[in-house]
């Protein structure tokens, strides 16, 4: 299984998510990317638990229902494991050594770098670049993961009837994206420390870019489901109901008041602790910019109340704002899905590797 190396191919972003499975086709011309196909299928409660795939089945249907939606008939996809069941290692090697030799030394010594049997794990490798302090060595990322997370993405693909050609990390796929979101941020991407707050459905994910690179990651129980639930219980209506509700409206007058802008609230604070975290852990190095990703991120008001709480400039990102669009794709939707499909994007960037 390949997870960094590949070859030029178009590939589907296949993000499968707690809340739904979206699907994201791009192509490119030139230096311009262009949009070709997306779909997003809605996931029922607990078919994924913990990130890690509880029903097959119930994955593969949803990426049947988004792979017909979007009307792509690439078969190639890449997915991706969360970052908490990935296990990464940046080790040095001599320089002079070729990459099956690297492969062989890492074979040997994975015990080292790897708490798991290697029959239990998938893992690869990718040579980073000369290490800075000795140019004689390189820098290697070592990547190892349970086989059950990879399998089961593989399996669900496969039950749709698409290949797993990479199998990526999340917070790579992450750092990917952020690559088209450099003309929306104040200043010079490169110079920033720009904070990428991904709230989603079950789980907020703080991911921390510096100099164009994730320096720092953090996971927290905490998302969307929380707002749903407290719909669903403040206004007798059933899970499905309330997460209707959530989207398209309908409900009673006090629900921006009692319910909407408490959870508003709450997500600043998460987002607020897990930055206090960051700072603490690296030499009181503060962010220049938080970007809002994640389903979330598209509530009314919350990058403005995340700018006045924190004192920090707040964007909701858009990877999609600067590609053409294939007649098929309804800007509209894409524009509202758009803070949700980071993931998705930067998966299907793998396709121009």
């Amino acid at each position: 299984m390949s997870w960094f190396s590949g070859k030029k191919m178009p590939v589907l972003g296949v993000d499968i998510s707690t809340a739904a499975v979206k699907i994201l086709e791009l192509s490119k011309a030139g230096a311009r990317y262009r949009v070709e196909s997306y779909g997003v299928a809605p996931l029922p409660q607990d078919a994924i638990i913990d990130k890690n795939i509880a029903n097959i089945d119930v994955i593969s249907d949803g990426i049947k229902i988004a792979l017909k939606q979007s009307g792509s008939r690439v078969k190639q996809a890449c997915v991706a494991v969360a970052g908490s069941s990935v296990m990464t290692k940046m080790i040095t090697m001599p320089a002079a050594l070729a990459e099956e030799d690297i492969e062989n030394q890492i074979l040997v010594e994975a015990d080292q770098y790897i708490p798991y049997s290697l029959d239990e794990v998938r893992l690869d490798f990718e040579v980073v670049g000369e290490n800075e302090g000795n140019k004689e060595m390189v820098d290697v990322l070592l990547a190892a993961s349970r086989r059950e997370n990879i399998d089961d993405r593989v399996e669900a693909l496969a039950k749709a009837g698409l290949k797993a050609k990479i199998v990526d990390v999340e917070a790579f796929a992450m750092e990917n994206a952020f690559s088209l979101l450099a003309e929306q941020l104040p200043d010079a991407a490169e110079a920033q420390t720009v904070a990428i707050a991904d709230i989603g459905a079950t789980m907020a994910t703080l991911n921390v870019v510096h100099n164009s690179r994730i320096v720092y990651t953090r996971e927290q129980g905490f998302g969307g489901n929380q707002l749903t639930e407290e719909i669903q219980r403040r206004y007798g209506l059933s899970y499905e109901e309330a997460g209707l509700a959530k989207r398209h409206g309908g409900l009673p007058d006090n629900y921006i008041t009692d319910v909407l802008e408490p959870f508003k609230k709450a997500t600043v604070q998460q987002i607020a602790r897990s930055l206090q975290f960051f700072v603490s852990s690296s030499a009181n190095r503060g962010v220049d910019c938080i970007v809002l990703a994640g389903g979330c991120s598209s509530i009314p008001g919350l990058s403005k109340m995340v700018e006045q709480s924190l004192g920090v400039t707040a964007i909701v990102a858009n990877p999609f704002i600067n590609m053409a669009l294939s007649s098929r794709v309804k800007p509209q939707s894409l524009s509202n899905d758009a803070p949700a499909m980071m993931i998705a994007c930067g998966l299907a960037l793998r396709s121009f590797d």
